[in-house]
């Protein structure tokens, strides 16, 4: 993936078009992981398209939330002992 194709501008004006009629309306982090997000809106001549981004783990903006980590339990497993 190119750098560029990372920037949350160029995913808003891949989404919304011209960055010029955009307008961040809202940003912060999720309550569950703290992940960061940005509300933007577009202002059309009949009606407003908003659409929020989220910051996932690698760096990315995505339109959909990163999957929250869970708790997981972990061991090894073993194989069974041969029988003698």
């Amino acid at each position: 993936m190119n750098v560029r194709d990372n920037s949350l501008r160029w995913l808003v004006e891949k989404w919304l078009g011209p960055a010029s009629a955009v307008r961040v309306t809202r940003f912060s982090r999720t309550r569950a992981d703290r992940t960061r997000y940005v509300g933007v809106k577009v202002s059309r001549l009949n009606d407003a398209l908003a659409v929020f981004f989220f910051r996932h783990d690698d760096g990315t903006w995505c339109v959909f939330p990163a999957d929250v980590t869970r708790p997981a339990m972990g061991g090894n497993v073993r194989e069974p002992l041969a029988a003698h």
